[in-house]
Order: C-alpha cells, then structure tokens, then sequence
C-alpha cells in the first residue's frame, strides 16, 4: 500500500533525530544517509496503520540496521589501510543532533566517537541512545529486545570504557579559536619548545589516510615526538604539494563541537586535524585526510561563510 502524504511527513520529521543517531552509531555521515535510507524503504514496505507508535518503530528499525552495519563494518576494518578515524562533520552540520546538554555535545565529539570504537556494537548502542538521546532503559531493552536491567548494566559499563582517563572539557568558540591560533603559530613557525609546553606530556597524534593519502600507520606518542611531527607537517617541501595539487590554506574552525584546523585547497577540504583540549593541555591530534570521508565537509564548507583563511602552507 504506497504511503501517504501525512506517513511520509511523519518519517522526514524523525528523519534528523534518526540521521543523529545512526551517525554516532556507525561514526560515518555516509553510511548513516545510507542507515536511514533503508529505514525509509521498510517503513515504506511496512502498514504504518498497524504501527501503534511508529518514533519507536522508526528508531528499532534504524538502531538494528546499524547494529548489522557495526558487526560488518568492523571486519572491513581489519583490512582497512592505517589507522581508522570517524568522519568530521564541520560545526553547523544538521547530522550532530542535539546539542543541549553537555553529554549530548560530548556524545559527538571526535574523541569520544573515536573512543567508542573500543565498545561492541550493543555497547554502543546502548550509550548513544541513553546519553546522547536520553532513551528511558525501558524502551532501549524494548528497542534492542534486552531486558531493562541489561540495558542499565551495559550502559554502566559502556560509560565506564569511555570515561576512563578522559576529563570532560567545555570549550566555547572563541576559547576553541585561541587554542587552536596558538597551535598553529607554534607549528608553522617550528618553535618546539612552544609547541611541546601545548601538549600533554602523553599526547597521541593519529591520521587517517584510508591507503590514498599518505598517513603513518601507527600514531605518534609523546609530547617530543609529536611536537616535531607538527613541524614536520607544516615544513614547506614540494613533494607534499604534488601530493594534493598544490599549496592549501589553513583555516580555523570546529568539527565534532572540538577546535580543529581545516586544509583547503581550491574549495575542497583536504585534512581536517582535530584537537582535543583538556586542562592540562592538547592530548590528542587527529587527522583525517581520507578523501573519501571529506567529501561531506567539503559540501558543508561550500556552504559556510569563512572569512580569509589564517595562511596557506608550503
């Protein structure tokens, strides 16, 4: 039976909430559109007159698709080229869902996203509902076909994995911009007593190149270490400008709700480097320049008023 103009309104008003969820879930803007995709093709397939609350029916039918998504995706992984990071979504995108709490900005956060690799598929399930979208155990024992105390005893764990060793900070826009200008004056200008008083003395660095852009396959550790591969990035050399076609311009912005500084070249965003700022510090930089996972930010920045960029390496 084709669907109706009010069942069709009544899935593109879930549509944003179900978008946030399956993004945190699979840490993948791109499979998420393709999550919610499905989603809509079942509940088109499905008698929605039958459906006594269909939010609910909605969210089981995405949350099991990406549960399927994690347990396959996680094998690909196996055989991914380097180290595996989430795809940013650029400040402002629609797909970062609610932002009203601090668990609900944390939630999305590229640390936290990258530190969710470490639970299994119903951990995580478990969390991003219960933290992120304040689901009542209730419903996510309905929604995973657990019971209410296993959903409360795999959030009380699952939070536990995140949490440990990991202070929450709340940075706002201008503080972000501050941190993130002094960074970058650091780096580029190769003061690495500088840059090495900005790190943790345990900072790791991370990037993802995904076997097409050059990234070293293990993470730096270290505050020295990384120190001088920052340097080493922002060291003008030509081979690093034939690798991308030429010299991109340094901008700073936010992904994931964190500072970040963005690589543009030509309009299109070529490495977004994630930073996570705690208060003794930057503990973490992660660096995503799998072309394939810029392609949304790319269309997010078309679309973004951003200024003069802050200079152009190389």
């Amino acid at each position: 039976m084709p669907l109706t103009v009010q069942d069709v309104d009544r899935f593109m008003a879930a549509r944003p909430r179900l978008e946030a969820i399956a993004y945190r879930l699979l840490g993948s803007a791109a499979e998420a559109e393709d999550a919610v995709q499905e989603t809509f093709l079942r509940w088109q397939a499905a008698d929605p007159e039958r459906i006594e609350v269909p939010e609910a029916w909605l969210t089981k039918v995405l949350t099991n698709l990406c549960l399927n998504q994690l347990t396959s995706a996680r094998a690909r992984r196996e055989s991914y080229v380097g180290e595996w990071l989430p795809e940013p979504l650029l400040g402002g995108d629609p797909m970062l869902g609610p932002a009203d709490t601090a668990e609900q900005r944390e939630s999305v956060s590229y640390a936290v996203l990258t530190l969710m690799e470490r639970l299994s598929p119903s951990e995580r399930a478990v969390y991003v509902l219960r933290e992120a979208f304040d689901y009542p155990h209730r419903d996510i024992a309905e929604i995973l076909d657990i019971s209410e105390a296993a959903s409360q005893q795999t959030f009380h764990r699952a939070r536990r994995h995140v949490a440990d060793g990991r202070t929450r900070v709340e940075i706002d826009q201008a503080a972000a911009r501050r941190v993130v200008e002094e960074f970058l004056a650091a780096a580029a200008s190769g003061q690495l007593d500088s840059l090495v008083r900005m790190l943790t003395a345990d900072v790791v660095s991370v990037g993802d190149g995904g076997g097409k852009v050059p990234a070293r396959t293990k993470p730096f550790e270290g505050a020295v270490a990384v120190a001088k591969f920052l340097w080493g990035l922002f060291k003008p050399a030509e081979s690093k400008r034939a690798v991308l076609g030429g010299s991109p311009e340094i901008h700073v912005w936010t992904a994931n709700g964190e500072p970040a500084v963005l690589a543009v070249l030509d309009g299109r965003v070529v490495g977004v480097m994630c930073l996570e700022v705690t208060p003794d510090g930057i503990a973490a930089v992660r660096n995503q320049v799998n072309p394939d996972k810029l392609e949304r930010a790319t269309a997010q920045w078309a679309a973004a008023e951003h200024g003069e960029p802050l200079f152009r390496v190389w």
